[in-house]
């Protein structure tokens, strides 16, 4: 369980929500209306006292504890090391103990064993994102929010990325993304920000009826025979 309580800052407005053990969460939006910020207050990067995971207010947890419960995965891969291999980032993602096992699978299901031994600085826009993919699944937190994580990938990783997010591979999960093809087809609930305040809080089908999709979207997208259409 996640909550967050009437959080205010120069970004983000009278933010409350709660979002319950079995639910995932689509976060959707207009460039700079704050998916990013709320994404980092929500994981506590941005530091305050107004989130509770699990009942328990998550500025006042031990980094440890907090690392176990919520990680964020940004929308693109710093290097810290321009030597480091993907093996050796993949290391970096446990908390505890190292799992070579784990590590294998992952890279297995991924198809990322060509990229292996490779250094991270040499991978491709879409690889990166592959990366902190696997390293999110390495990591294995209770909630894992991913910002924008399928912006640079073809359509073919797309479909992959997207049997990841439909399944039981990943705890709960909550994701950014413009992708409204990608939200649509996961049915997770839905979040829409504009301008820092939540415009909209509730269930995939309530969010993706034409009325919404009207007043949110103005007259560029519509559903058709359960698919999105966009209006050129």
């Amino acid at each position: 369980m996640l909550e967050i309580n009437n959080y205010n800052s120069s970004i983000l407005h009278e933010i409350s929500f709660r979002l319950e053990d079995n639910e995932n969460l689509i976060i959707l939006g207009e460039n700079g209306a704050g998916k990013s910020t709320l994404a980092k207050v929500l994981s506590n990067l941005i530091e305050n006292d107004k989130v509770k995971i699990f009942n328990e207010n998550i500025n006042k947890m031990d980094y440890l504890k907090r690392a176990f419960l919520v990680n964020y995965i940004p929308p693109k891969l710093s290097i810290f090391d321009e030597y480091i291999t993907l093996r050796e980032f993949l290391e970096l993602s446990f908390i505890s103990s190292v799992d070579n096992e784990k590590i294998d699978n992952v890279i297995k299901l991924l198809n990322l064993r060509k990229l292996e031994n490779k250094f991270c600085k040499s991978f491709s826009s879409g690889e990166k994102q592959l990366l902190l993919l696997a390293s999110s699944m390495i990591h294995d937190a209770e909630i894992t929010i991913f910002d924008e994580l399928t912006a640079n990938l073809d359509i073919s990783r797309l479909k992959e990325v997207f049997d990841i997010f439909n399944g039981d591979l990943l705890n709960q999960k909550i994701v950014i993304t413009h992708n409204l093809d990608l939200a649509y087809a996961l049915k997770y609930k839905v979040l829409f920000l504009k301008d820092g305040i939540i415009e909209f809080f509730g269930s995939h089908d309530e969010f993706f009826d034409n009325k919404n999709l009207k007043r949110f979207y103005k007259d560029t997208i519509r559903k058709l025979d359960n698919h999105l259409v966009v209006n050129l």
